[in-house]
């Protein structure tokens, strides 16, 4: 993401310091009242993490460096969602941290989307590798502080962001938009199918 006033490096150190100053963070807010706070987000994203439709994306066990530069994209207007762009603008500035936080620790749902067929696997897999998908959502696509875990993500939610950024209805990272314009629509409709699919969970919970 690019902030107007921020160069990249610096945001990344200080959102970084932020993350690893979190034990202070929340003693200043109690969990209790992070989470009646995050009720709200209920409504839409799901009471135990399934959205209501799969326009929604899932929230639960996203990463928290991700949901904090979203939640302050709309908050600034940065990012426009005519559901999501008000309730952020009610959040005060202390709230969008913690809330990322809570977010992030909660157990990423499966929504039982089927594996993509081989074919569409193996055409998701090159598109991916051409533009360089793996650089920034590592090799399993579940990406890492600001950047989304796309894996197991709400299949109608992937191919309309993907299609947002192509088309520039998603403004918020020109990096994304200027990928997305590189890709085909077959191949973006490869890359939802896949990544919709694709069960990481066993593999990230390895060796804990």
């Amino acid at each position: 993401m690019i902030m107007p006033s921020w160069s990249q490096p610096t945001l990344a150190i200080v959102l970084a310091g932020l993350l690893l100053g979190s034990t202070a963070v929340l003693a200043d807010e109690p969990p209790a009242q992070i989470a009646a706070k995050a009720k709200i987000c209920a409504g839409c994203h799901g009471e135990q993490g399934v959205p209501i439709q799969k326009v929604i994306p899932v929230i639960w066990g996203q990463n928290a460096g991700y949901l904090f530069y979203q939640l302050r994209d709309f908050k600034s207007g940065a990012r426009k969602n005519d559901l999501m762009s008000p309730i952020a603008a009610n959040l005060d500035q202390a709230d969008l941290l913690p809330l990322a936080q809570y977010f992030s620790k909660l157990k990423w749902p499966n929504l039982a989307q089927p594996p993509a067929p081989d074919d569409v696997a193996k055409k998701a897999q090159a598109a991916a590798a051409s533009i360089g998908c793996p650089g920034c959502h590592l090799a399993y696509f579940q990406g890492d502080g600001t950047t989304a875990r796309l894996a197991g993500q709400n299949h109608d939610y992937l191919i309309k962001t993907m299609t947002d950024f192509r088309d520039g209805t998603r403004g918020n990272n020109p990096g994304m938009s200027d990928l997305m314009k590189a890709t085909s629509p077959d191949d973006l409709a490869a890359l939802a199918q896949y990544l919709a699919g694709l069960q990481i969970d066993a593999y990230l919970n390895q060796g804990q």
